[in-house]
């Protein structure tokens, strides 16, 4: 393995363009005769079957570029931050020994954070326990076992909104199952990976200045994926008849608001029509709720470089970044 050979990692919230900048960057970096590789840091690019609803890159852009741990999962089986770092440990290992650089680019900070300060075993799924807080849950509502999850596990819960039904059902069930909080299985020493792995002036992030701007190209990618046949897509995941909506896959932003609107519809008289406006408003306020959760994991991470994503000539800039970066290492 060629060790000498950098690590970039570009991370950002949704609908900042980091598709686009990872792209560009392998683009230039071709023209300078060094192949890149991309690793996917995104936990909804995992699963197969799920493409219009996680902007997943086009069979054109993934032929452009060698592209890693997309596809990789049926909706119906999670993956896991410490299945990721395991995965993303060997990928790197393995580009390198092929003379390339890996590029690891995506927006799921948990593994982000994961790769850069390890992970510790957590505590195996208890059925048993899980079922509990469904039942809690549904008799006092998620924002209550938030507050519950606030006095166990402040850091934790200070990083999940309350209606994160997933994230804060995991916390609690690390908590009632091993009686240590969540955020205490997140090494701040020992990294897996660390700074070993992605130098500081490697890590490149897109952030906007004018959170305006992105909120409007997130309306506009929503309404994309509308068009692009979203909803069909869960219609043909829920006629599997494996899936429910608890799975991780069915919880995803956007997949969870177009459930939930054709159980909706399934309530009402047969030929009543979907109710597209309201799964837009909720699908768009979702998506912001998570750029906002995004945003924030971000500003936890002193040692990134930011990148304004909203400037006219962001790619160019992050790709000048990327080249100098380079170039003094």
């Amino acid at each position: 393995m060629n060790t000498s050979l950098p690590c970039i990692a570009l991370a950002g919230p949704t609908a900042s363009g980091k598709t686009a900048g990872a792209l560009a960057i392998a683009t230039a970096l071709a023209a300078q005769q060094q192949p890149v590789e991309i690793i996917s840091v995104d936990s909804a690019l995992v699963y197969r079957g799920m493409d219009v609803g996680t902007a997943k890159p086009s069979p054109d852009e993934l032929v452009a570029v060698p592209h890693h741990l997309i596809d990789i999962r049926d909706p119906l089986h999670a993956y896991s931050a410490a299945e990721f770092v395991q995965d993303a440990t060997r990928l790197v290992a393995e580009i390198r020994a092929r003379g390339a650089i890996p590029l690891l680019v995506g927006g799921t900070m948990l593994y982000f954070k994961a790769l850069f300060d390890g992970i510790d075993d957590m505590p195996a799924a208890d059925p048993v326990v899980r079922a509990r807080l469904e039942a809690q849950a549904a008799e006092q509502g998620w924002p209550a076992l938030h507050a519950e999850l606030a006095r166990v596990d402040p850091v934790t819960a200070a990083r999940l909104a309350p209606a994160d039904s997933q994230r804060i059902q995991r916390a609690l069930e690390v908590w009632q199952v091993s009686g240590q909080p969540l955020s205490s299985f997140h090494k701040a020493k020992d990294a897996v990976l660390g700074s070993a792995l992605v130098a500081p002036e490697h890590f490149f992030t897109l952030e906007p200045d004018n959170r305006a701007w992105l909120h409007q190209r997130i309306a506009q990618r929503f309404d994309a994926m509308l068009h692009a046949d979203l909803i069909d897509e869960v219609r043909h995941l829920r006629a599997r008849g494996d899936l429910h909506p608890d799975l991780p896959s069915m919880r995803c932003v956007g997949y969870r608001q177009v459930w939930q609107a054709l159980d909706t519809q399934a309530n009402l008289p047969e030929g009543a029509p979907l109710n597209i406006a309201s799964l837009r408003e909720q699908g768009i306020a979702a998506t912001r709720q998570l750029a906002k959760r995004q945003i924030t994991w971000l500003r936890s991470m002193p040692q990134r470089r930011v990148l304004a994503c909203d400037q006219s000539d962001a790619l160019a800039l992050l790709v000048t970044a990327v080249l100098h970066s380079l170039e003094r290492s």
